[in-house]
This record gives C-alpha cells, structure tokens and sequence, in this order.
C-alpha cells in the first residue's frame, strides 16, 4: 500500500521499543530473582476459550483461533475504535494479520488489512514505521494496558482493563508520540506530560481521562483524521 503519511526515523521509534524492552528484561530478572513471600503465586484460573474467525468486521488471516472470551470483545472495540478514526477514503477493516498467544489472552499484531478504490491495501504494517504505526501504537495503548513493540515492529498486546500505568512502555511510547507525532523534540521520561500538557493535548495525560485524551489524539494526528 502507498502510505500518505510522513515516517517518521524508524530509528527513533525504535529506540523507545528497546528502551522499555530493556527495563521489562530487567523487572523480569528480579521477579526470578526474588519470589513472592509464601511460595510461588497461585495459578490463574483456567477460562474456557472461544473461537473466532474475526476481529470486529476484519477476517483472521490464517483462520479461526482461540481467545479468552473478555479479551477477544476487547480487540473487538479497539479495532472498532482504530477504523472510526481513520481516513474516511479507507473500508472498515477487512482482514487482521497477527498470532494468538496458547492462554488465548494476548495478541501480536502484523497487519491491517482495508479496502480503497476496489484493492486491498495494508493500513498498517508490522515492517512500515511510520505516523500510521505510531497511531496504531496509540490506539492500542487507548484499549490495553500493555503493549509491547517486538522485534520487526509487530505489536504484542495483552489482556486488562485500559488506563495509565506507567509502565516503561507506556512511557516509552508517550515520549516517541511527543517527538515524532507532536514535534515535541524536548520531550523525555522525566518531561513528557509537561510538554503534552501545554501543547493542550491533555490536562494531565498521566491519569485515566489524560491517557485516553492523548492516546486518541495522538491515533487521529498519525492517521491525519484530527480535522473531522
């Protein structure tokens, strides 16, 4: 598909994925390193999983797979969210590219498939860093409360309800949208929400309504759909 929007340097925006890779690595150590008191964590409870040949109204590339039930209806309404917010020459979603975990509760996304002028076209790509993937970044972390760009670009989304954490790669990913979407270029871990914050993009964009005002608008400034 040829992609209208700017890209910004794959470089950059990668250096935020490895940026919070390296502190999830890190976390991870430690948590082996250091069991909770009292023995390992009880095991989660087993939920049935269900089949499912689409995502919202995009078809599953590869056919049906297995999810827990409440994540699936989570996918559901953040593509439905991703396609009210994209170009109005685009089709609803037509076809999802991507891998379900084994536990059926996390997702890694490759593609966006939609349909303009009669040819199927890829909206985003896992392999194409650019606006459109930061916006599509945006979107999930609107929807999930981890999001984690793999090695590729491909993006691993997981289970819970959405809303700032302050997770490394929540920031992470707040640091990159400022830079390269908002043209923030001051912007780092520690000054993000004040640049944010003035630019008007949120009253406070780390709490609940800030973090859903920036991630929505940072997914319609990636996907240029801000003036409608």
């Amino acid at each position: 598909m040829t992609n209208p929007i700017t890209s910004p340097s794959r470089r950059r925006i990668l250096l935020g994925a490895a940026a919070a890779s390296a502190v999830t690595v890190i976390g991870a150590s430690a948590a082996h390193a250091a069991p909770p008191a009292g023995g390992a964590s009880p095991a989660r409870p087993t939920q049935p999983l269900v089949a499912r040949d689409r995502v919202a109204t995009a078809r599953l590339a590869g056919g049906p797979a297995r999810f827990q039930a409440d994540f699936h209806e989570r996918l559901d309404a953040w593509l439905a969210f991703w396609s009210a917010n994209s170009p109005r020459s685009w089709s609803t979603p037509v076809e999802v590219e991507g891998t379900v975990s084994a536990d059926g509760d996390a997702f890694t996304l490759c593609t966006i498939r939609i349909s303009r002028d009669d040819e199927t076209r890829d909206a985003f790509a896992a392999r194409r860093v650019d606006a459109a993937h930061l916006a599509t970044l945006a979107s999930l972390h609107h929807h999930f409360p981890s999001v984690r760009v793999e090695a590729g670009g491909a993006l691993r989304v997981t289970d819970g309800p959405a809303g700032w954490t302050g997770s490394a790669e929540q920031v992470a990913f707040a640091v990159t949208a400022c830079r390269e979407l908002w043209g923030l270029r001051a912007a780092d871990a520690t000054s993000w929400r004040a640049h944010a914050s003035r630019a008007g993009l949120a009253a406070d964009p780390a709490s609940r309504s800030g973090w859903a005002a920036f991630t929505r608008a940072s997914l319609r400034h990636g996907l240029r759909t801000e003036s409608y």
